[in-house]
């Protein structure tokens, strides 16, 4: 074998020359790189309050939030309204579902700063005063729950479908509480309970 002439350069990239091109980079980067002009806007402080007005049940709520707080938050922690339950919190099990302007929404995917400009129906401005509206009611009636924990948000959500469409066939309401999660199982009493809100909720259906 021969062996390599030691003035002979080694063919390729070598580690010292690979390191030294990198660090040569980095610096003509950090040279070339634009720097924000005078007077350039500042990063907005993630924890700094906005004042909102909130349509909340037919009455204007007026505070202060951080930016990346959700109707979910606000709702519960800031106005007392606790009918509207903290879920999966990532869009998948209805239990925190409202309503903005009457279509169904999961509280906990829309920011408090987004439901600006809207008007949004929770659990609490279903009631008729101090009595159960008809689709609380029917719920009721139909024993429509067992732990009761997703019950609000299906309630809510069986609100939304009806306000929509008032008198759906099996497959429309199924397909509209499908966003509604229930662990107890008790999708059969739910459904009869949405049979019956409709029904309720006709002229003179009332009990």
């Amino acid at each position: 074998m021969c062996s390599r002439k030691r003035n002979e350069e080694p063919r390729g990239v070598t580690r010292r020359g690979f390191l030294g091109t990198v660090g040569a980079g980095a610096v003509a980067a950090a040279t070339l790189a634009p720097h924000p002009a005078d007077g350039a806007a500042e990063i907005t402080d993630p924890d700094a309050m906005v004042a909102v007005a909130l349509d909340v049940n037919g009455r204007t709520r007026r505070l202060l939030v951080e930016p990346r707080w959700t109707l979910l938050h606000v709702l519960r922690d800031r106005l007392g309204l606790t009918a509207t339950k903290v879920g999966c919190e990532r869009g998948e099990c209805g239990s925190c579902t409202v309503l903005v302007d009457d279509q169904p929404r999961y509280a906990c995917m829309m920011l408090a700063l987004e439901a600006q400009g809207h008007r949004i129906t929770t659990l609490e401005g279903l009631l008729d005063g101090e009595k159960l509206g008809p689709t609380q009611q029917a719920f009721a009636d139909e024993d429509a729950f067992q732990c009761g924990y997703c019950t609000p948000g299906q309630i809510v959500a069986a609100e939304g479908l009806l306000r929509a469409n008032p008198a759906p066939s099996e497959a429309e309401i199924r397909l509209g509480m499908s966003g509604n999660l229930c662990r107890c199982g008790t999708y059969a009493h739910i459904g009869r309970a949405v049979r019956l809100a409709a029904e309720l909720r006709k002229p003179g259906g009332e009990k």
